[in-house]
């Protein structure tokens, strides 16, 4: 009996050891190219450089401790967050009805205007930019025809329209991205709801309501972490733009570049190391926070 009884816990063993075979290159991938870079920007954090003797000297939490009272990171942090706020429901919108216009029966050349809409996300950022900071030109481009055609004096790189002009160049890039993450989950729809609905003489409105954005709420969830996370990591965009209004789009205007500068401008790579790990904390929670409440609705 002892024999029987020992060769199921062996072969589960061997089956154990075979699948940390397997799993062994991604762990080892995972490990050097995402904890131990985490694990040294941490390091990093507790140190401070010595501007008399020279070389760093750990100073454990201090640089967090200036940090929170820091007020330019402050000001670009609260910048992202109205950014937040205001464009990733502006776009998460747009892709949604662009998604739920091409699903529809009604649209014709729906497969045109599908990649017609996904298009502008295969532009690279640093292209899309340039193209839009060109046509936000006010002595050249778009922006200087509207005012000679109109009359008017419209600045979209002005200190005041500058966030909104960036809104602008982010939705452009990133409707076609969250439209195929909906219009997916649309497709898996089960046609037997959209009968039902029909035989209870629902209308398109009430099908949308009733049954595609129910279905859809998971992906939805998944689009607006995506968008939180990207905003927070907002760079490409006003970094590029900042070439060409330098006294609108400062070095600290959102946290990325902050960290940026401070590292490869200032040579602060410590307190840089610091800003980066409070964005990633704060980043995490946020979508942490956003996921649970989509799970809790979708029960």
């Amino acid at each position: 009996m002892a024999s029987t009884t020992g060769r199921p816990r062996d072969s589960r063993r061997r089956l154990d050891q075979r699948g940390w075979i397997f799993v062994a290159p991604f762990a080892i991938v995972f490990a050097l190219t995402f904890l131990a870079p985490i694990g040294y920007a941490v390091q990093l954090s507790l140190f401070q450089d010595q501007a008399f003797f020279g070389g760093t000297a750990f100073v454990g939490l201090d640089n967090y401790v200036l940090l929170f009272s820091d007020t330019r990171f402050w000001s670009g942090f609260l910048r992202v967050m109205i950014f937040l706020a205001v464009q990733v429901p502006i776009m998460l919108v747009l892709a949604l009805v662009a998604a739920l216009a091409i699903d529809s029966a009604r649209l014709h050349a729906a497969g045109f205007f599908r990649i017609v809409i996904f298009l502008p996300y295969a532009v690279p950022a640093v292209v899309a930019t340039l193209m839009w900071g060109y046509m936000y030109g006010t002595n050249f481009g778009l922006a200087a025809d509207l005012n000679d055609l109109f009359g008017s004096e419209i600045r979209p790189l002005s200190l005041d329209w500058a966030l909104a002009s960036i809104g602008n160049i982010v939705t452009w890039e990133f409707v076609g991205y969250n439209m195929i993450i909906f219009y997916s989950g649309l497709r898996v729809i089960s046609g037997e709801l959209y009968e039902a609905a029909a035989l209870d003489g629902a209308g398109p409105f009430r099908t949308i309501f009733s049954i595609k954005l129910p279905a859809l709420r998971g992906a939805i969830v998944i689009a607006t972490i995506f968008s939180i996370i990207g905003s927070f990591q907002l760079f490409n965009e006003p970094n590029i733009l900042r070439g060409l209004i330098p006294n609108v789009l400062t070095t600290d205007y959102t946290p990325n570049m902050y960290a940026f500068y401070l590292s490869f401008g200032g040579q602060q790579y410590n307190y840089a190391a610091t800003v980066a790990i409070v964005m990633g904390v704060i980043t995490a929670v946020i979508a942490y926070v956003v996921q649970l409440r989509g799970a809790r609705k979708g029960t």
